[in-house]
């Protein structure tokens, strides 16, 4: 919970100064209100926060292979599936906690988050970025999970998870555009669900057309709802691949 924090505080600080007095030069477009680049860096602060949280969380599976707790628990009357269920939703409640935690902060360093929303378009918008944040987090947190259960050392577990965590988020929009990336890597990060979290996010957060960077941003009902449904497709993809392999676990 205090990493995003610190990347706000020190990092979203510091680039935003450097950012907003080199795009200070770009003539602004007439009636697009613009946004500086801390705003901008805060959505996708949020969205690597529960990329890393979500990935590492199916660590505690691996332990309690390890240390034959796991084999309690499979043996209880609970259905396996209700056993992975039970981690995802543990990992969806921590991402809201550190999503308002970095919500509520940003607001204080002065993250433009709403900024002109009234109370009641906030509160769809809170409810609109919980919602992409929980599917998301529990996508990640079933791939997770299934690593784990597989796994015997936590070690592979962690260059696994780092060889993942790595280019999902170097290969998306989270902290700087896409605009200026080699066709490969625009091509991949179009697929990316960090992408498609990250837009989310700033599309309930900071309206549906901005700019930032010098770059005018364009968001419309279509688009956001296509990141809705590839983060639900690729959530629903982990949770059979995770039920496929509790329901083939051996401990």
């Amino acid at each position: 919970m205090v990493q995003p924090v610190m990347w706000l505080a020190f990092f979203g600080i510091a680039m935003s100064d450097s950012f907003d007095q080199l795009t200070s030069l770009v003539p602004p477009i007439e009636g697009v209100p613009n946004v500086d680049y801390l705003s901008y860096m805060g959505a996708g602060i949020i969205a690597m926060d529960v990329l890393f949280s979500s990935l590492f969380g199916g660590t505690s599976l691996m332990f309690d292979k390890k240390y034959s707790l796991l084999r309690e628990t499979l043996a209880s009357p609970v259905p396996r599936s209700h056993i992975i269920l039970g981690v995802g939703l543990s990992g969806v409640t921590k991402a809201f906690i550190q999503t308002a935690m970095i919500i509520g902060f940003g607001r204080l360093i002065g993250m433009d988050f709403f900024n002109g929303y009234t109370p009641t378009e906030t509160f769809i918008s809170i409810i609109g970025i919980f919602l992409l944040v929980g599917i998301f987090t529990l996508g990640f947190l079933f791939l997770s999970g299934s690593i784990a259960i597989t796994l015997e050392n936590p070690e592979g577990m962690q260059s696994i998870l780092t060889l993942l965590s790595m280019p999902l988020f170097f290969v998306s929009n989270a902290l700087y555009p896409i605009d200026a990336f080699p066709s490969v890597l625009r091509f991949l990060s179009m697929f990316n669900p960090l992408t498609l979290l990250s837009d989310g996010i700033r599309y309930f957060a900071l309206g549906n057309n901005f700019t930032v960077m010098g770059i005018h941003y364009v968001y419309t009902p279509a688009s956001i709802l296509v990141s809705f449904l590839g983060l639900l497709l690729f959530a629903f993809a982990m949770l059979a691949t995770s039920l496929w392999r509790f329901n083939k676990v051996d401990v």
